[in-house]
C-alpha cells in the first residue's frame, strides 16, 4: 500500500527483497496500490509514484502479504477512520481473512487507526513511541525491537528493519536457504538483537560477503545427510583446508565443525516438530545413531 508522503525506502526496501526472490524462481507477484483513489502520490522526497492500483480492486487471501510502509506523519494523520471508513473496514476484513499485514516504521499508525494494535505487542520508529502510547493505549509498544510478530500482524521499527522483516517472511515461506540467497544477492547484513524474533541458524551465520564461504555454507546445508569432509569443502572454496578453516572462523565466528553441528541440530528439531520419528531423523541429519543425535540436540537446543 502506498500512502501519501511515503518514505521511498520503507516501500522499496521490502519490495526489493521479494523482487529478488522472484528473480531467483519464487512465485511472488508485486502489486503497488494507493490508499487514495487518484492512482498517484508524491513521496516524502518528492519522487512521484503513478499508475498505482486501487485497494478496492484487491482480492486477498491468507496466502497474501500486505505491507503498510511509513510516511510523513502529517500525511498519515489525514487517513482518519471518518474520512477513510471504507479503507479501514477493508483493512480489518483482510486481517479477519488471515492476510499477513506488515507495517514499516510509521506505517503502524494505519494499523492503530484500524484498531489492529489493540491487545497486541507491536513496535514502530523510536521517534514516535510516546505518541503511539498515547494514541493507541490498548496495545503494548515494544522498545528496542527490530520487528514484533503477533499472529498475522508484524510491525517493524524503520527502514532497515523492514528489510529484516521481509527476509524473515521469505525464510518462513520459502526456507532459510532462499532467504540467505536473497540476502547475499542484495549484499545485506542480517541483524538481530537479544529481544528480536530468532533468525534460523541457517541464516544466522551469513552476515558476511565472502562468496567462497557462502558456497561452502550452501553445500553444507544441502548435504547435511552426508558425511562432510573438510578436504571436499576446501575444494568447493578452491583453497586449502588450512585456509578454509581460518577464513570460515574469521567470517562466521564458528569453526566448520561447530557450524555443521548447529545446522544438524536445528534440522533435527525441525524434522521432529513435523512428526518425523527419531529413527528416520538420525540418518537425515547425517548421523549414525540416535544417541549421538540426542546429545547434539541437548548441546544446542538451549543456545
Amino acid at each position: 500500500m502506498v500512502p501519501r508522503g511515503v518514505h521511498p525506502l520503507d516501500l522499496m526496501g521490502p519490495a526489493q527483497v521479494f523482487y529478488e526472490a522472484r528473480a531467483l524462481g519464487e512465485a511472488f507477484e508485486l502489486i503497488f496500490a494507493g490508499i487514495d483513489d487518484s492512482g498517484e502520490i508524491k513521496s516524502s522526497m518528492g519522487l512521484e509514484f503513478t499508475a498505482l492500483s486501487s485497494w478496492r480492486d484487491l482480492v486477498l487471501t491468507g496466502r497474501d502479504t500486505l505491507f503498510l510502509p511509513g510516511a510523513e506523519m502529517e500525511n498519515l494523520m489525514a487517513y482518519t477512520p471518518e474520512n477513510y471508513r471504507e479503507f479501514f473496514d477493508w483493512l480489518r476484513l483482510q486481517d479477519n481473512n488471515g492476510v499477513r499485514i506488515c507495517s514499516v516504521c510509521t506505517g503502524a499508525y494505519l494499523l492503530g487507526k484500524a484498531g489492529l494494535l489493540n491487545g497486541i505487542s507491536y513496535t514502530t520508529h523510536w521517534r514516535y513511541h510516546e505518541r503511539f502510547k498515547k494514541e493507541f493505549p490498548y496495545g503494548h509498544l515494544e522498545n528496542n525491537r527490530f520487528f514484533v510478530e503477533h499472529k498475522n500482524r508484524i510491525t517493524s521499527a524503520g527502514i532497515s528493519s523492514g528489510i529484516d522483516l521481509s527476509l524473515h517472511i521469505l525464510e518462513a515461506d520459502c526456507g532459510s536457504r532462499k532467504a540467505a540467497e536473497v540476502a547475499r544477492e542484495c549484499v545485506l547484513y542480517l541483524r538481530r538483537g537479544a529481544g528480536d524474533p530468532q533468525l534460523s541458524v541457517f541464516m544466522e551465520y551469513r552476515n558476511h560477503i565472502d562468496d567462497r564461504i557462502h558456497q561452502v555454507q550452501d553445500h553444507i546445508s544441502a548435504h547435511l545427510d552426508q558425511k562432510l569432509r573438510i578436504s571436499e569443502l576446501a575444494e568447493i572454496a578452491c583453497t586449502s583446508t588450512r585456509n578454509l578453516t581460518r577464513r570460515f572462523k574469521k567470517v562466521t565466528g564458528l569453526t566448520v565443525g561447530a557450524y555443521i553441528e548447529r545446522l544438524r541440530a536445528e534440522r533435527a528439531l525441525q524434522l521432529l516438530e513435523r512428526g518425523h520419528p527419531m529413527t528416520s531423523v538420525t540418518p537425515m541429519c547425517g548421523l549414525k545413531n540416535e544417541s549421538r543425535l540426542r546429545a547434539l540436540i541437548a548441546k544446542y537446543a538451549t543456545d
